[in-house]
């Protein structure tokens, strides 16, 4: 034991009083100037959101205006429509508002939860928002909100979201909304919906004990039901989901709310309902999608495009169908880059081609984005099952990895073991099996990498937008005569074109739109590299070129003017999902040379 004596507890005294009279009253760092050690340890967010469970619709909203008051010269919050049942379509427009308005800048569309079991979608969008606006001070965010745009909605089905987190339903129900269909046409709208028969919050299987059974349980893992094998007599019949006959007919849930789907109902390689189950009337029948079709036309600045569902752990791009005819290789080529950089920040995550890599979806929401926007668009599938334990597992392993995962990780707490019930029609059966927050979503504690790993994929696909810069000019006499040749030089420093070679061909929104203000211009084009004269010069409107190609990715374009006078002049570029560059060109005259 140390004993301290009363002239050590002295010097200790003077010591601690010196120090307390350097330390200010108050510590010197705030949220928005973080102590030194910040650099190593993360700081309490100015807006503390939790990241492993999933949000009610008030609570989004909620979470959006939290961010839009503490950021407020990041976030604003608008409602750009309504649901079938009345709900806001929230979206958060993210950008720094001291560089400009979000129009005046290159933006990217984000949204999630199309379909409203897909609920992950609205969480990485919320997340996007939120990390983006915490992390403003590192540099590259800065950057990019600087010049960059975001109209994020997290969810643009809110009536699916409510009723998959409000009502007792399974993993796969609440996809479409809740507008009412007649799902199988005998008609009544709804009348068979699932029952949560023995009101514990949840939709699972009934299975019933028959002599003509053809299930057993599986004699690894009894808790799973497996064929019987030839010449094995099944104990058990599946019925199905839980829930009764409510209409009489002999079947059971076949006629739930709703029945349609909000992914079917955009005009680009639409099909109707008889060639493609979900589809409406006719495209844009539903407000969600007429309101987001809405924007995205008033908005023609946005030139990026993700929409978040689940689950697969896919990367996915245009076509949605076939009959959509191919995607120019140019265009192609710049999806496959992000997307296989997205395969470095995703794993298990694949990049994919929808109709030839997974199945065909006619009037899908991504081939409205590209088909009828030129917008080159992804959409991420959140989640997969190899990630539950880190590897590659096989198709007939998956059930029972599951199982085990739940064991051992979260205490059983996702299975529901068989129990009996006596069902009011089928007499004794037994209901078990998985809750709905399973399989389709990750655990609440793998939930924050997911949200991340994807918010930041979206990120680089932002980086890689159209961003035009002015180059370099050059002015020369043209001898003999009164004229002179003005060189500018336009570069895009985005991997994505300022037009997508898909909305060139397709004359699709406005051409780039060039001009050489301040002097009389003669005539004007593009400079061919190879010759370096201009192929086919503009003799009318020269001053004022529409060049439909735009630039391409990571690229330059030369343009001569041949001008006539001197004096000061301007060269501007100005894309409609580029943004805008100007260079000054002091140009002598003729007889002045060249510099």
């Amino acid at each position: 034991m140390i004993r301290r004596t009363p002239i050590v507890f002295a010097v200790l005294a003077l010591v601690t009083s010196a120090h307390a009279q350097d330390r200010p009253e108050t510590p010197p760092w705030t949220h928005d100037a973080p102590r030194p050690r910040d650099a190593v340890l993360p700081r309490k967010p100015k807006v503390e959101l939790a990241w492993n469970r999933w949000y009610h619709v008030p609570e989004l909203e909620q979470a959006a205006r939290e961010l839009a008051a503490a950021f407020p010269d990041l976030v604003e919050v608008r409602t750009i429509g309504k649901s079938v049942e009345g709900r806001d379509l929230t979206t958060m427009v993210l950008t720094d508002r001291a560089t400009g308005p979000d129009t005046s800048k290159t933006a990217l569309w984000v949204d999630g939860n199309v379909h409203g079991n897909e609920v992950q979608g609205a969480e990485t969008c919320l997340y996007m928002v939120w990390w983006l606006c915490e992390n403003r001070a590192l540099p590259r965010v800065a950057e990019l909100l600087r010049e960059r745009a975001f109209y994020v909605t997290p969810t643009i089905n809110p009536d699916g979201r409510a009723r998959w987190l409000d009502v007792a339903g399974t993993m796969h129900s609440s996809r479409g909304g809740s507008r009412p269909v007649d799902n199988d046409r005998d008609g009544l709208f709804d009348e068979d919906a699932p029952d949560d028969l023995d009101g514990d919050g949840e939709i699972l299987e009934m299975r019933v004990e028959s002599p003509d059974g053809d299930m057993n349980p599986d004699p690894d893992e009894p808790r799973l039901m497996v064929h019987a094998k030839p010449g094995e007599r099944g104990r058990w019949r599946m019925i199905g989901i839980e829930g009764k006959d409510d209409d009489g007919d002999g079947r059971y849930n076949e006629d739930g709310p709703g029945g349609y789907d909000p992914n079917r109902d955009w005009p680009a390689a639409w099909r109707g309902p008889a060639e493609q189950g979900g589809a409406g009337p006719y495209p844009l029948s539903l407000p969600e999608s007429r309101s987001v079709a809405a924007f995205l036309v008033a908005h023609p600045n946005v030139a990026g495009f993700q929409s978040f569902h689940n689950n697969g752990g896919m990367i996915l791009r245009s076509p949605g169908a076939q009959s959509f005819g191919a995607v120019p290789e140019s265009d192609d080529r710049v999806l496959r880059e992000i997307a296989a950089r997205g395969e470095e920040q995703l794993p298990f995550y694949r990049s994919m081609v929808i109709w030839k890599d997974l199945y065909q979806v006619y009037g899908g929401e991504v081939d409205f984005a590209y088909g009828t926007l030129g917008v080159l668009a992804f959409t991420n599938e959140l989640w997969n099952g190899d990630q539950y334990r880190g590897r590659r597992s096989g198709d007939g392993d998956r059930a029972k990895e599951r199982l085990r995962f739940d064991d051992d990780l979260e205490m059983s707490r996702r299975w529901v073991p068989w129990k009996p019930f006596d069902h009011p029609q089928l007499g004794r059966v037994e209901l078990g099996g998985w809750k709905r927050d399973t399989g389709r979503v990750p655990p609440p504690f793998m939930t924050e990498e997911m949200l991340h790993r994807n918010a930041m994929f979206v990120v680089y696909h932002a980086s890689q937008m159209p961003r035009v810069r002015a180059g370099d000019a050059s002015v020369r006499a043209v001898a003999g005569t009164a004229l002179s040749e003005v060189d500018v030089v336009f570069r895009n420093d985005g991997a994505i074109p300022t037009r997508s070679a898909w909305a060139a061909e397709k004359r699709i929104g406005a051409a780039d739109h060039v001009t050489l203000d301040g002097v009389d211009v003669v005539s004007a084009g593009v400079v061919v590299t190879e010759t370096n004269a201009v192929a086919d010069p503009i003799l009318r409107r020269p001053a004022d070129l529409r060049l439909w190609q735009g630039i391409a990715g990571s690229s330059a374009i030369r343009l001569r003017f041949v001008v006539r006078g001197s004096g000061r002049a301007t060269a501007t570029w100005r894309a409609e999902k580029g943004g805008s560059a100007s260079v000054q060109i002091d140009i002598p005259g003729s007889a002045g040379g060249g510099r």
